[in-house]
């Protein structure tokens, strides 16, 4: 029996080794050698050319009388000296208005409570509960109460009737 040329070929085939890395793969191998080596080159030449440490001056930031940040010191003669107590660090409470205003009541709802009364002094609309009235009070009835500020705008309080 005669063997055939191209089994021949066939087992040779089978005996010899493929390589495993292909074109491709060579090719993405060189660019991220490349790119790390790129990173260590750019990483020296920061550490070259970084200052080893800045000194305490370099690194102070000063506020002139303006509030501005400046790099240099501010002068010491216009120094103004605050006492703690003076300073206000909180938002201020609103607190009442103890002055009396006079108004008329421009419009009173009885059955829903609240109503508004116009300022004789600034023409302004206020806002007035029930609660606040210390006698029944009608439309264009002249009154005299206190204001507060609110969230809302202003209230009404300790409203009375005047003659």
């Amino acid at each position: 029996m005669r063997a055939c040329p191209f089994t021949a070929l066939k087992q040779k085939q089978y005996y010899m080794a493929k390589s495993k890395e292909t074109f491709g793969k060579k090719e993405k191998e060189k660019k991220r050698l490349k790119q790390r080596q790129d990173k260590l080159e750019k990483m020296e030449e920061r550490k070259a050319n970084a200052k080893k440490g800045k000194s305490l001056d370099e690194m102070m930031a000063y506020i002139d009388e303006n509030g501005n940040l400046s790099s240099t010191p501010p002068d010491p003669k216009k120094r103004i000296v605050f006492k703690q107590e003076d300073m206000n660090t909180g938002v201020p409470k609103h607190a009442k208005e103890e002055i009396e205003r006079l108004g008329i009541v421009s419009y009173f709802n009885e059955d829903k409570g609240y109503g508004f009364i116009k300022d004789l002094a600034s023409q302004e609309s206020v806002f007035v509960h029930a609660n606040q009235l210390a006698e029944p009070v009608k439309e264009n009835t002249k009154v005299s109460f206190q204001v507060e500020r609110t969230a809302k705008g202003l209230s009404a309080l300790n409203v009375k009737k005047s003659v």
